[in-house]
C-alpha cells in the first residue's frame, strides 16, 4: 500500500472515531437523547449518559440523561450550581411504582445523612407521584433553584417538590453515593454501562 493510502486510511478512520465518540455521548443501551435541552428559556447541555444497572446479574433498568447549564466531570460543581439542571430517567424494562418508592428511600437514605428528617414529607410526596413505569417511558426531574425540583411522570406533570435542599439530596442519589458506579461515570461524562 503506497504512503498516500495509507495516509488517506488513517484520515478516514480518524475521522470515523470523531463521529463515533459522539454518537456514543448520545446514545446508550439502545436508548437516544439529544445534546440540548430546553428548560424555561435556558439552554441546556447533555453532560452524560448512565446506565442504573440492578442486582448483582447487572440488569439494566433505565438510562439516565443528565443536562446541565455547564458541563461538568466534578460532581459538586453540578450539585453546588444555581443553575437549572434536568435528569431524565428513560427506562428498558418495567419497573412497579413499588420499587420505585424503594429505590428513591434508599437513595435518601445514603445521601441525605442528617437531614433526612426534614426532607421526609417531601419524600412521601414524590413516593405518591409514583406509578408503574412501562419499558420506553420517562421520568423526567428538573431542578429549578429557589424552586425544587419539578417532576413529570411519563409527560404527566405532577408538581414541584420545593426547597434547594431537597433537590440537592435528590441529584445526589445520582452524583454523590449511586446504586451504582457506572451511573456517576456515565452522567459525569464517562462511558455509558
Amino acid at each position: 500500500m503506497n504512503s498516500s493510502a495509507k495516509s488517506f486510511l488513517l484520515s478516514w478512520f480518524a475521522v470515523a472515531a470523531l463521529y463515533a465518540t459522539g454518537a456514543d455521548a448520545k446514545d446508550c443501551a439502545g436508548v437516544s437523547f439529544p445534546d440540548q435541552a430546553q428548560v424555561e428559556g435556558s439552554n441546556l447541555s447533555l453532560n452524560g449518559l448512565g446506565l442504573r444497572l440492578a442486582t448483582m446479574l447487572k440488569v439494566k433498568v433505565y438510562v439516565a440523561a443528565l443536562y446541565v447549564a455547564k458541563t461538568s466531570n466534578d460532581p459538586a460543581a453540578i450539585l453546588d450550581s444555581t443553575a437549572p439542571v434536568e435528569l431524565v430517567l428513560q427506562f428498558v424494562r418495567d419497573v412497579g411504582a413499588d420499587d420505585l418508592r424503594k429505590g428513591w428511600d434508599e437513595g435518601f437514605e445514603k445521601n441525605a445523612k442528617g437531614q433526612l428528617p426534614a426532607l421526609k414529607g417531601r419524600i412521601a410526596t414524590l413516593n405518591g407521584w409514583m406509578t408503574d413505569v412501562r419499558s420506553g417511558q420517562k421520568l423526567v426531574f428538573t431542578r429549578k433553584p429557589g424552586a425544587g425540583i419539578q417532576v413529570s411522570v411519563n409527560g404527566a406533570n405532577k408538581g414541584a417538590i420545593p426547597g434547594d435542599d431537597f433537590a440537592k439530596t435528590f441529584l445526589s442519589i445520582w452524583l454523590g453515593d449511586p446504586p451504582n458506579p457506572e451511573i456517576k461515570a456515565g452522567l459525569l461524562g464517562g462511558a455509558c454501562g
